[in-house]
């Protein structure tokens, strides 16, 4: 009974654990925004991508609007976007997204992430091209004809668009994020995320399991930093 209980309640701490990570990534996220583009999502569509994005985590309504009041004060630390590349054991790329306060903090630590990981950090530009940037949105499928939709979306920049286990996905290039955005808001379309996404060329997929074992410990390194956003790789 006591082993039952303690897994239980390791495998709660872990989900409270990916639940405040991922609510950590969206104030930041939120952070950005506002600063960009104003507190209003109104006016500012990043803003509101974001906001879908909290909303879709479930992240409490006044958690959202606190971390829009802290993003419009003074005092409120300025975030920088850097993007980290390399390459893991057994020659899998990997292109790292941060947000930072700290560059020099940061770097420091996904170099650490790399060498303890027995990968290497790249340059700049040395495994980007691998990788070509999307924008995605998501959506409940209920009462739209998804073949319907895609004749209608590919005016505004629709590349793909599919359906998979009650959700419609939309891929565009990165440039038509902001058309794309409009286009499903015009049509009155709750989105339940939308996200800049980056798509491998070319995927690694002789692995063993050893291999992919030791490749994902490293992925899991990056995702645990709390400066890192988004982990990409071309592992299958």
């Amino acid at each position: 009974m006591g082993r039952i209980f303690e897994k239980r309640k390791h495998k709660m701490f872990a989900r409270y654990a990916k639940m405040a990570k991922a609510f950590t990534r969206i104030g930041k996220d939120i952070a950005i925004a506002v600063k960009a583009g104003g507190p209003d999502p109104n006016h500012n569509a990043k803003l509101r991508a974001v906001m879908q994005n909290a909303k879709s985590l479930n992240m409490p309504k006044d958690r959202i609007e606190n971390a829009i009041k802290r993003a419009s004060s003074k005092d409120m630390k300025d975030y920088e976007e850097v993007v980290y590349e390399g390459y893991a054991p057994h020659g899998v790329a990997i292109l790292v997204e941060t947000a930072t306060d700290n560059p020099t903090r940061t770097v420091a630590n996904i170099r650490m992430h790399f060498n303890r990981g027995e990968g290497n950090l790249g340059t700049s530009g040395s495994v980007s091209f691998m990788f070509e940037r999307k924008s995605l949105f998501k959506f409940p499928a209920a009462g739209l004809n998804v073949e319907e939709l895609e004749l209608e979306l590919i005016d505004f920049g629709a590349s793909e668009v599919f359906e998979d286990e009650g959700f419609i996905y939309v891929y565009t290039s990165f440039e038509d994020f902001g058309a794309m955005q409009k286009a499903l808001e015009d049509k009155k379309i709750e989105v339940t995320s939308s996200e800049l996404t980056r798509i491998p060329s070319n995927y690694v997929d002789e692995l063993n399991e050893e291999q992919a074992t030791k490749v994902q410990s490293l992925i899991d390194r990056f995702e645990e930093d709390d400066d890192v956003q988004n982990v990409y790789h071309n592992m299958r």
